[in-house]
């Protein structure tokens, strides 16, 4: 960017500053602009919400507050229009939009809009708002029945293995972890030729870390752990074995000369694009053609030299946490 005092190119500033908000103060790497000539820092558009971002993140985080798209969901798994939901909540229309389109709500509203979500309170409210005439409301109710005595033991053991409450964090990007989407980035990955176990975990660390970085928000909402060979997703043996027995993959074992024996896993079926953003879909493409020719012992030292790894290694026993992916040197 060009300084607007100096007409000379400036340099990316981030430094970690405590902002308030709502009378509570949170740690942020505060992104600007850094004119050397002037000395002074510029905060654009990206910039600003990047910085804006990490503040309502950390406090939706700390007091469990619902993000807008898992407001919008909980309505959708009703197939109610937002009038009703407003009106089964006792909030005003407009109130109840607003925090649909990303204000945020009150800790009160917030407890509120969770407790819809599970189909057994849900239906204790629709009762206690008196409106059980509307035909809106008759489709709320069998819809909530239905995800009552609707067993998903499947994606509720994929949770386990991520060990994921379901809960956005610093941990998860702030996207629920979602197995569907990581199931489909693996395909997008290993189509084609293949792809080698190590190496497809650094693709899939890439993705998710490069992608939080432009948008604050990672696209499986997966967790990584540092090991000696670099970020890789949780219980990632578990869930590659996993996708293998549903048919989706094939695995191939090759012996090497010093004994050790690599797994190469081949798609079964195409990748479905249907599931991603057309950003995350750019993420995708963009890490896959950055290390489409990159040997795999490469792309481990490669991810060896981000902060990602490097900072989160000393502690192998948590989590990385994805604010590290603003200082992503890759991407």
């Amino acid at each position: 960017m060009i300084s607007l005092i100096t007409g000379k190119e400036m340099i990316v500033k981030k430094e970690w500053r405590k902002i308030n908000y709502r009378k509570e103060s949170f740690d942020v790497l505060f992104h600007t602009w850094h004119c050397v000539d002037s000395g002074e820092n510029f905060e654009d558009e990206n910039f600003s919400n990047i910085n804006y971002e990490q503040v309502v993140n950390q406090y939706r985080e700390r007091y469990n507050i619902p993000f807008p798209e898992d407001i919008k969901a909980i309505r959708e798994q009703y197939n109610l229009p937002a009038i009703r939901m407003s009106q089964v909540l006792g909030l005003g229309e407009n109130t109840y939009r607003q925090y649909e389109a990303g204000e945020m709500p009150s800790l009160a509203n917030a407890r509120l809009i969770q407790m819809a979500a599970d189909p057994h309170k849900f239906l204790e409210l629709l009762i206690l708002s008196g409106l059980l005439d509307d035909k809106h409301f008759t489709t709320a109710i069998s819809n909530a029945k239905k995800l009552i005595y609707k067993e998903d033991c499947l994606e509720d053991s994929f949770f386990k293995l991520l060990k994921s409450n379901k809960r956005r964090s610093r941990y998860t990007g702030y996207s629920i972890p979602n197995i569907k989407k990581l199931r489909e980035m693996v395909l997008f990955f290993v189509s084609d030729k293949g792809c080698w176990k190590t190496k497809l975990n650094k693709l899939l660390f890439y993705a998710d870390f490069s992608h939080y970085k432009l948008f604050n928000r990672s696209i499986s909402g997966g967790q990584y752990c540092p090991i000696d060979m670099g970020p890789v997703p949780d219980n990632f043996n578990t869930l590659f074995e996993t996708f293998v027995n549903e048919g989706v993959l094939d695995v191939n074992y090759q012996t090497f000369p010093d004994g050790g024996v690599g797994e190469k896993y081949i798609p079964l079926r195409n990748f479905d694009k249907s599931l991603f953003t057309e950003d995350e879909i750019e993420t995708l493409k963009k890490v896959k053609k950055r290390l489409k020719d990159v040997s795999t012992q490469d792309v481990i030292k490669l991810s060896h030299q981000e902060k990602a790894w490097t900072e989160a290694n000393e502690n192998k026993t948590d989590p990385i946490d994805y604010t590290f992916a603003y200082d992503l040197t890759l991407f």
